[in-house]
């Protein structure tokens, strides 16, 4: 009966066959059809920028006189000659797919390099001949064209560079493949599956009793229908056009006693599994580096599945007689990640174990035929090392490791060796020399060995392929001798399309036919030695069905998606709350799918990247039209170097894609872009000179690994456009330099001053604050030179706030800079949950996410549930000076949104700016953040239309010092029309002249920089917006720079009861001179303290992160003009030398300069009492102290001060207040009160939630008892009782009080 079953399956293959060879047809012909438009020849002309003077442009006939800034960056990205790359790359708009295959170049024009070129280099990186590549891809439906070339070669003649070249290549139509399918409905979505694994390669029985294990209930099910899915155990491609399924593929099997319609005790399923082993070239591993773990699916619903077709054999005459065939073994364990870098592991490591042996066996092999060994290894030494390879006690050539400054920070070697087979035993010994070096070390990657062996039956199953068939045509016959024990032989290449010839009769030698041309895949299949499969803890699979529900809505009809958040099962809450947040703001089509269900679907229920990539390119092809194609990917999770959970404290909750190798801080790098390179010749990231993957998705990755920090994270972003969040800080951008740290680095402050004067231009209501670091003093410590004014510098501008801060220079995992301008300590405290910025930080490793045993500083400052940033542009690995400069130029263009009312969210900004850069240096860089987040960049516009009742075009008044000013302006659209129905608050800055400054080269390098910085505040306050129409006055100060000059005014307006803000700004207003008969004042400002709100009273109690709270009245209004010595200045402790400056910090109330707060938050403090003094000065420079003293309690304890009950005495009514340090608990309040013998007369009870205040007094009383009645008069004790519902923590105070 089996073998009728195997005619009919052969009758099929043929027609299958014969469709094929159709197709093929039909295919040959559209190509030939298309041959007259791809044969046209391409060409250009490409100048390299060596930075000498020569053209910035990658081709000819540029006008050099008007490349922009942003052409010259872009251009000077485009060659990398370092001492971990040389490559020179370019690309261009296209109308066409290269050919690869076509390109050549011509009129190569060389010049000398210079030793000091050479030195930049390492020369072990230069070819002997120019090397170069083509390809094409698309970002979001624009085609371009990459091409790469080596821009010095080592000729006999020494080392040249290439000046210019012509480039030419034609057409292809079609380049790569692209399997993905239309909208499908997953394979999961109806009928019951079951899932278990496998844990060896080959042949695997399942009979009833295994079914019935998994659930699975047997009786009745029509065996015909009996199918298994799965894609196999090795790691799916990472090439897009490698990727053939989008669904679970279905696997032929073998069903024995099937014909019957019953599956019963007796009958059983063949099928072929493949465990996670196996070489796969784009991994160089024979390990999956993503799982161990092999899953199948199995169903019994449907319609019949697929069966193991009979072998249709060639008729033809024999070519070839196949009796051996090439088997392979290898050695391998990841367990050790060195560098804590790529996605390759190591196994055995050689330092204590210096001299290791590995034995393989290979029964029946053929003596003297060659066999191929492969070791890769690595190691890691200050000096030159070696390793001894022994092959069966024979000495062959040893592999040798370079120091390290040459190899990075490990060397790699791959070492391959023929040698003659002998014994079928064979033993590969290798001893580690480690030059006399104790700390160096070898790590073993892997050891593969190819061997030839007779095609005879050995016991178990026999897997066998023939490697030359490839290289050979016509028929093959293969002979299996000892034949006995195997009852068929499976071609098992195609797991969908398995067939099956039988060794009629076991005969002891056993043939079959095959056309040779290809190398194919066989199992032996022996009876008595099936594998088993095993039994998951989970049998069951609940239906789903990604493919067939991601792109409809609610009701089942088509909606494309602008937004995919993928996140781990347990984070699903916070993405859902995100994904509401984003519908509701915007209208967003979000939908949030989770990591377990893409790769049910996607990659057979086991962690995989490509599962990831392949579900995002789904959901994109898919799109009704290109414009509509998804926008944002957000990925909710942190990630990390290991995919497997060897670390400790393993946080690799959505996992990210890592380079092969580990061995350079900057060209090891992980991406999230790869979830966004769409097209179908993508999937090339990571691989150097091949790479020419272009982003066409906003990337965005919310760094949390539990679901309080997702929270958290989702909180921030949530509050960033709550109305809390609005305010003048939404005008500010803060830009950072680290000072020179050697020659050469003076481009650090120029370029990033230069960047702060563009958009200062391109965006003139944005206040530019520089912070160079140089301009500063440097103090020697213990560990090191500092700049504790930068330190401060920083911090306060974190505490006034800033659409962006921007800092370029050094940095690390630890913080910025080697004097420690910003650290880790600094992330933490910082507490501006109002003021958010976007963090862009080009710098090295600042936020290296990946390593979950090193948290960063970038990290800290993203997930700060207090403060920090709303999101960060950060560098996850080394970023080279040139390519930092030359990116942080590319990228304020898109962040900003040069000529453009509403900028790209941050996220597309930096997916644009990749698109425009070259270097593969740019996958470093990194979005944390949501993607679909926008700035909070207010709109246009608001405009100032009289001064002193003058209309501004005709005014000539001066804002001198002393003189009071009234200003009047409006609130105007896009179209410049006043806006008569708005209405709300308006914040007004005035500044002073731009100030002129210098660096001070301090660490004595040669450079001092001239720099223009913006002018000191005159005046910060408010004032209300009616119809549109606004007006406010000031006095100006004193302490304004005398000559005369173009101030500023800064206008921000935020409108009532919605959440829309608008900014604007004036740069024609003169400012200077002294107003000669301004009135007089002598008397100081009016000054009065608080800690946290206006309820406290000095000696309260308070946290250990206070606010100060400073109300501040002068008829003349407050001086914020930074004059020397008259400064608004907060004094702690006596601590002179380290004041506090608070005139950033104040601001003037609605419609009245004469009143006013400065709030600033403290951080830290130590527990005890304190004593805080503050000086302020009026505009006429008269100054007036207050003192007031708290006490801080700290966090650790639960404390209660100042119980006391108003009034005392009473008659009818008294209120009971107390300080507490927890205004962010829930707190459980008992008031009890007592006769004077103890007797309890009355008891409250209350639980007061979270309040942000430090004072209570919710509770009052009547003066009756318990049950109602009232009291006599006298002296009563009453008891306060304070738990923190939190901490669990409790205290209690006494006192009296008295009723009348």
């Amino acid at each position: 009966m089996q073998g009728k079953f195997l005619k009919k399956l052969a009758y099929t293959n043929c027609l299958f066959e014969a469709l094929l060879v159709l197709m093929r047809k039909v295919i040959l012909f559209l190509v030939l059809a298309a041959l007259p438009f791809v044969g046209k020849a391409q060409s250009k002309s490409i100048t390299i920028d060596w930075g000498n003077g020569s053209p910035a442009t990658g081709s000819v006939g540029a006008n050099k006189d008007a490349v922009s800034a942003k052409q010259k960056a872009i251009a000077s990205l485009k060659l990398q000659w370092n001492k971990e790359r040389v490559n020179y790359q370019t690309k261009w708009e296209d109308a066409g797919i290269a050919d690869k295959k076509s390109v050549r170049i011509a009129n190569v024009r060389y010049g000398a390099v210079s030793p000091k070129e050479l030195d930049q280099i390492n020369t072990g990186l230069v070819p002997n001949k120019l090397e170069y590549s083509i390809g094409s891809s698309r970002s979001r439906g624009k085609l371009f064209t990459s091409f790469k070339i080596s821009p010095i070669v080592k000729t006999s003649a020494g080392y040249q560079k290439v000046l210019s070249f012509d480039v030419s290549y034609r057409y292809t139509p079609q380049a790569c493949p692209d399997y993905t399918p239309g909208i499908i409905n997953s394979v999961l979505a109806t009928g019951q599956w079951f899932k278990f694994k496998v844990e060896k390669t080959g042949i695997h029985k399942i009979d009833r009793a295994f079914l019935n294990s998994l659930g699975m209930n047997t009786d009745g099910i029509n065996p015909r229908n009996l199918k298994i899915f799965g894609f196999g155990g090795k790691s799916l491609p990472l090439l897009n056009a490698e990727n053939k399924f989008f669904d679970l593929p279905e696997n032929a099997i073998q069903v024995v006693g099937e014909e019957d319609g019953t599956f019963d005790g007796s009958d059983y399923i063949l099928f072929y599994a493949t465990n996670t082993e196996g070489y796969v070239a784009e991994n160089d591993s024979n390990l999956n580096p993503y799982s161990d773990d092999s899953y199948y699916y199995i169903t019994a619903d449907g319609a019949p599945g697929k069966r193991v077709r009979a072998m249709v054999e060639p008729t033809g005459a024999v070519d070839y007689t196949i009796s051996e065939f090439d088997d392979y073994q290898f050695h391998e364990k990841d367990e050790v990640s060195p560098t804590k870098l790529g996605r390759k592991w190591f196994g055995n490591r050689f330092d204590i174990e210096s001299d290791q042996s590995f034995d393989f066996e290979f029964p029946n092999i053929v003596a003297g035929k060659p066999m191929e060994l492969t070791i890769k290894s690595a190691a890691a030494s200050e000096s030159n090392t070696s390793m001894a390879v022994t092959v069966n006690s024979t000495s062959l050539d040893p592999i040798n490791f370079s120091r390290l400054g040459i190899g990075g920070l490990l060397d790699l070697d791959d070492y391959y060796k023929e040698i003659p087979a002998s014994g079928e035993t064979v033993q590969v010994e290798l001893m580690y020399n480690n030059a006399g070096n104790p700390s160096s070390v070898a790590y073993l990657d892997y050891i593969g060995l190819w061997a030839v062996r007779k095609l005879s039956g050995v016991d178990g199953q026999l897997a066998f392929r023939y490697r030359n068939a490839a290289n050979l045509a016509g028929v093959g016959e293969y002979q299996i001798s000892n034949a006995t024990q195997f009852s068929q032989v499976w071609d098992v290449t195609d797991m969908q399309f398995i067939t099956a010839v039988q060794n009629e009769g076991n005969a002891s030698t056993f043939s079959f036919k095959q056309s040779l041309g290809e190398v194919r895949e066989y199992v032996a299949v022996s009876p008595g030695n099936y594998f088993v499969p095993i039994k998951i803890a989970q049998s069951a699979v609940q239906n789903q069905n990604l493919k067939g529900t991601i792109l409809k809505d609610a009701s089942g009809n088509f909606q494309d998606v602008d937004y995919l958040i993928i996140t781990a099962p347990f984070l699903m809450q916070p993405a859902l709350r995100l994904a509401t947040y984003h519908k509701n703001l915007q209208g967003l089509n979000v939908k949030v799918v989770t990591t377990d269900r893409i790769y049910e679907e996607f990659s057979s229920g086991r962690q995989d990247i490509s599962a990831i990539r392949n579900f995002v390119r789904y959901v994109y092809n898919n799109a009704s039209t290109e414009s509509k194609r998804v926008k944002y990917v957000g990925i909710m999770g942190d990630a990390s170097i290991d995919y497997k959970n060897r670390l400790p404290n393993n946080n690799n909750i959505v996992p990210t894609f890592q380079t092969l190798t580990g061995i350079s801080i900057a060209q090891s790098f992980m991406s999230d872009d790869f979830f966004g390179n769409m097209d179908e010749c993508e999937g090339t990231i990571g691989t150097g000179r091949d790479d020419i993957d272009l982003l066409d998705i906003a990337m965005g990755r919310i760094l949390a690994d539990n679901v309080t920090l997702a929270n958290a994270m989702v909180d921030k972003i949530i509050k960033y456009t709550a109305e809390s969040s609005y305010g003048n800080w939404r005008t500010n951008f803060v830009l950072i330099s680290d000072d020179i740290d050697k020659d050469g680095e003076q481009i650090l402050e120029l370029k990033l001053d230069a960047l702060g004067d563009q958009i200062s231009q391109e965006k003139p209501f944005i206040n530019v604050k520089k912070i160079h670091t140089d301009a500063y003093q440097q103090e020697a410590s213990a560990g090191g030179n500092r700049y504790p004014e930068v330190n401060e510098a920083i911090k306060s501008a974190f505490d006034v706030g800033a659409i962006i801060v921007d800092y370029f220079g050094h940095g690390g995992e630890d913080g910025l800079a080697a004097e420690y301008i910003y650290t880790k300590e600094t992330a933490q405290n910082l507490n501006n949950k109002d003021n958010l910025p976007c963090m862009v930080t080009v710098t090295c490793e600042f936020t290296k996410f990946d390593n979950p045993l090193r948290i960063t500083a970038g990290e800290l400052t993203y997930q700060n549930p207090h403060g920090g940033a709303i999101s960060l542009v950060t560098t996850t690995r080394a970023i080279f000076i040139t390519t930092g400069v030359e990116f942080n130029e590319l990228l304020a263009d898109n962040l900003f949104g040069y000529g453009m009312n509403v900028p790209y969210t941050p996220a597309e900004g930096l997916r644009l700016s990749k698109q425009e850069i070259d270097s593969d240096l740019r996958r470093v860089v990194f979005y944390i953040g949501d993607p679909a987040m926008h700035l909070a960049f207010p709109k246009k516009s608001i405009r100032l239309t009289r001064l002193n009742g003058v209309p501004i075009a005709q005014a000539t008044d001066t804002l001198k010092a002393l003189s009071r000013v009234k200003l009047e302006g409006e609130v105007v659209n896009e179209a410049g029309m006043l806006m008569t129905d708005y209405n709300g608050i308006l914040e007004a800055k005035v500044f002073d002249k731009n100030v002129m400054r210098q660096t001070l080269d301090n660490d004595n390098h040669g450079f001092v920089m001239d720099f223009t910085t913006l002018g000191e505040g005159i005046f910060n306050g408010q004032a209300s917006i009616a119809n549109g129409l606004f007006e406010f006055e000031f006095v100006v100060p004193r302490d304004i720079q005398i000559p005369v000059g173009k101030g500023r005014v800064s206008l921000y307006a935020k409108r009532n009861n919605e959440l829309e803000d608008q900014a604007g700004v004036n740069l024609d207003i003169d400012v200077g001179g002294l107003n000669e008969n301004a009135p007089e004042d002598n008397e100081g400002p009016l000054i009065k303290l608080y800690m946290n709100d206006e309820s406290f009273v000095s000696g309260g109690i308070t946290d250990d992160s206070p606010m100060l709270l400073a109300k501040l009245e002068d008829p003349n209004g407050i001086n914020t003009a930074s004059g020397i010595g008259h400064d608004i200045v907060a004094i702690l402790d006596g601590d002179e030398s380290n004041p506090f400056l608070l005139n950033e910090f104040y601001q003037a109330d609605v419609d009245d300069y004469t009143k006013g707060e400065a709030t600033f938050k403290f951080r830290e403090l130590e527990d005890g009492l304190h004593t805080l003094t503050l000086k302020a000065w009026d505009v006429y420079n008269n100054s007036s102290t207050a003192e007031i003293q708290f006490i801080v309690a700290g966090n650790d304890k639960l404390e209660i001060t100042r119980v006391l009950n108003y009034p005392n005495p009473f008659v009818n009514y008294t209120q009971f207040w107390f300080n507490h340090n927890r205004p962010n608990e829930t707190l459980d309040v008992q008031v009890q009160v007592f006769t004077v013998t103890g007797k309890v007369v009355w008891t409250k009870n209350a639980t007061l939630p979270p309040s942000g205040s430090y004072l209570c007094r919710e509770i009052t009383w009547d003066g009756r008892d318990d049950f109602g009645d009232r009291i006599g008069k006298g002296v009563y004790v009453y008891k306060i009782t304070v738990r923190s519902s939190l901490t669990n923590q409790r205290v209690e105070k006494f006192e009296k009080l008295v009723i009348l």
